[in-house]
């Protein structure tokens, strides 16, 4: 423990450095060590709960993880170097590879040190480190927040371990449903399912919402604790949990600097959620779908142009900073790609964490060169759920961003898929399926012009 005020001070040092010297990219460095780096993002201190009454909670007051540092949120991530030598790198969150090739590596002549940037544009996100030999640090900045957003981050190479080099004896083996209740000590709880994987001390899943997934978790478990993580430039997860004594979990989840709360699970390997075609549906009297936006260039697109007529199509409302968005965009692309038939068009509608079109418009042509996308993608509007409501009032909300809209060559609504769950659950092969099945479903149905 001693050594740890030294390099929180470092960091903050750093962070201090980076925030206000002028940046002089006049030398470009191949520098950084390639392979595993372990990096970790310093959140807030922990704080002892309460419900809203301000009473404490007295089963929570002795929730202690000693076999990480507390409040730290580790990720792991290699670097790589191209023929060229220019620089990239992978943020790995178990069976995931992010790969991140927007990567500067510089001399900062203002304070004399060798310094990285790693930029998330899709994100608006970005890491800025000084790094000397073995370890890097500075912070993880987020653009698009309304107040300045930064967390402090440090790297050091060579270490592949996630949350801890331990092995103890699991209390019991974890994999498989644990229903979930998050906000346990508020008055707005919510439900998810956990699903786990363990492998010895080794621990990997994800928790299942009726809108999503939370992508990715890496971690371990030790004794009767679990710890799992993720990052993607986007979202910073920490979950930590408790195995009890009857077999439950208690845990507590943050996500980023900004979002707080606990969490209890009991195990029941047939926990199923809602159907994701069953939460969105038109509006009675309503039986298609009809909106008209400009795309970045200024021309207004409609489902009634020329270029869709007779066609399948397949609506995505999206956002652009949202991951699980990011998630079934590549499917789509990849399906668009793959799948060359003239009857199937994709239209994405996204909405904004701006409410300024031209800023909207930027976001969506990052994202659209990013994922080299072979369609139309418009910005609707404003990311607020009731706002967003109102671009489309035929339906009964918008629930969960994303949301996948099948309209027929007709232009009539034949489905509507709340939600994402991606490559991280075990539901995503059945929405591949489903999802073929349903297009050459309607690419058999007549055209009535």
């Amino acid at each position: 423990m001693p050594k740890r005020p030294i390099i929180f001070f470092f960091t903050l040092l750093v962070v201090s450095v980076l925030i206000s010297s002028c940046l002089v990219m006049d030398n470009t460095f191949s520098t950084v060590a390639p392979g595993i780096w372990r990096a970790t993002l310093q959140l807030e201190p922990k704080e002892s709960v309460s419900n809203k009454k301000g009473e404490p909670l007295p089963e929570l007051l002795d929730y202690q993880f000693e076999e990480v540092s507390g409040g730290e949120l580790p990720f792991n991530f290699e670097i790589k170097y191209n023929d060229d030598k220019s620089v990239f790198l992978e943020i790995i969150n178990g069976e995931e590879r992010i790969v991140v090739d927007d990567v500067k590596i510089f001399h900062d002549n203002q304070n004399g040190k060798d310094s990285i940037i790693i930029n998330f544009p899709i994100y608006e996100s970005v890491i800025k480190a000084a790094f000397e030999e073995r370890i890097m640090a500075g912070i993880w900045q987020v653009n698009n927040r309304g107040s300045y957003y930064a967390i402090p981050f440090i790297a050091r190479f060579g270490q592949a371990h996630r949350f801890s080099t331990m092995k103890k004896k699991p209390m019991m083996d974890v994999s498989g449903k644990w229903p979930t209740t998050f906000g346990i000590e508020t008055d707005d709880p919510y439900t998810a399912i956990g699903d786990f994987k363990q492998d010895g001390n080794k621990l990997s899943g994800t928790f299942l919402t009726e809108t999503g997934d939370y992508r990715f978790l890496d971690g371990t478990i030790q004794d009767n604790k679990i710890y799992l993580s993720c990052f993607d430039a986007s979202h910073a997860f920490l979950f930590e949990g408790k195995i009890k004594e009857d077999s439950t979990i208690l845990g507590s989840f943050r996500s980023g600097k900004h979002y707080k709360t606990m969490w209890q699970a009991k195990k029941n390997d047939a926990a199923t959620l809602t159907s994701p075609y069953d939460l969105t549906y038109l509006k009675e009297g309503y039986e298609s779908l009809e909106f008209a936006f400009e795309n970045p260039a200024g021309k207004m697109i409609s489902l009634n142009d020329e270029a869709y007529k007779g066609k399948v199509k397949l609506v995505q409302i999206l956002g652009t900073w949202c991951p699980n968005c990011r998630d079934e965009t590549a499917f789509l692309a990849d399906y668009m790609k793959n799948n060359k038939n003239k009857d199937v068009a994709v239209i994405a509608l996204a909405f904004e964490k701006y409410k300024e079109k031209d800023k909207g418009n930027a976001a969506i042509n990052r994202y659209t060169k990013k994922f080299d996308l072979p369609y139309e993608m418009l910005y609707a509007g404003y990311y607020n759920k009731k706002e967003a409501a109102k671009a489309l009032p035929m339906l009964n909300h918008i629930l969960s961003y994303p949301t996948l809209i099948f309209v027929d060559k007709n232009n009539k609504v034949r489905k509507i898929h709340t939600g994402f769950s991606g490559p991280a659950t075990e539901f995503y092969d059945d929405f591949v399926k489903e999802f073929d099945e349903t297009v050459k479903s309607l690419l058999k149905e007549e055209f009535k012009g």
